[in-house]
């Protein structure tokens, strides 16, 4: 694709990303994107030829997006540092990752009734192992983690993270950011060897 071409479907995913978490998957409508993009109805269209194929697209976009951020300079800190990024990111920790979240949860509601939409949410959880799970075999070839088995702790550190992340996205009070970090690393960090307090990143 050409610079300009790239450049657009990423405005309009950009622009997807934020219609869905605002509006919500059931109400959105393809031109409320184009409109948000800046574009016209039929070039949303030409590139996304339904809101099912813009939805899922948006997903990845903002997953890689977060993705990308974390990898900046992956070679010079720590294993520790880098799973810990990776929690935080897995968290509502600012409104870039609050708007993730509510993606995240359209889709959990949509996978419930929609079996592309199910097999979709399994898809990006595989990922997701794969982002943990490259940091914990990093930190466990280093010696700076102790043997452990990769996938179960991915599945922990995972499963955490989306408990305590709904639990910030409702607000609840009894829930404060650093508590659920504190308690998510505090739940691996003996089984890993590493000091119990959530490291600076």
């Amino acid at each position: 694709m050409t610079e300009r071409t790239i450049e657009t479907r990423e405005r309009i995913l950009s622009a997807a990303c934020e219609v869905i978490a605002d509006v919500g998957f059931e109400k959105i409508r393809m031109r409320m994107v184009a409109e948000h993009a800046g574009v016209s109805t039929a070039l949303l269209h030409y590139h996304f030829e339904n809101r099912e194929k813009l939805f899922s697209e948006a997903m990845t976009h903002s997953f890689a997006h977060t993705a990308t951020e974390l990898e900046r300079d992956a070679d010079a800190v720590p294993a520790s540092v880098i799973l810990a990024r990776i929690v935080h990111s897995l968290l509502p920790t600012d409104p870039e990752l609050r708007q993730d979240w509510r993606l995240w949860q359209e889709l959990w509601v949509r996978a419930l009734r929609d079996e592309p939409a199910r097999e979709f949410a399994v898809d990006l959880y595989d990922q997701l192992h794969a982002w943990v799970g490259q940091a914990l075999e990093r930190g466990i070839e280093s010696g700076e983690f102790a043997e452990r088995d990769v996938y179960e702790t991915s599945t922990l550190i995972l499963a955490l993270c989306d408990g305590f992340g709904i639990r910030l996205m409702l607000g609840d009070p009894r829930i404060s950011l650093d508590a659920a970090k504190a308690a998510i690393w505090g739940a691996v960090a003996g089984s890993l060897g590493v000091p119990p307090e959530f490291p600076a990143i």
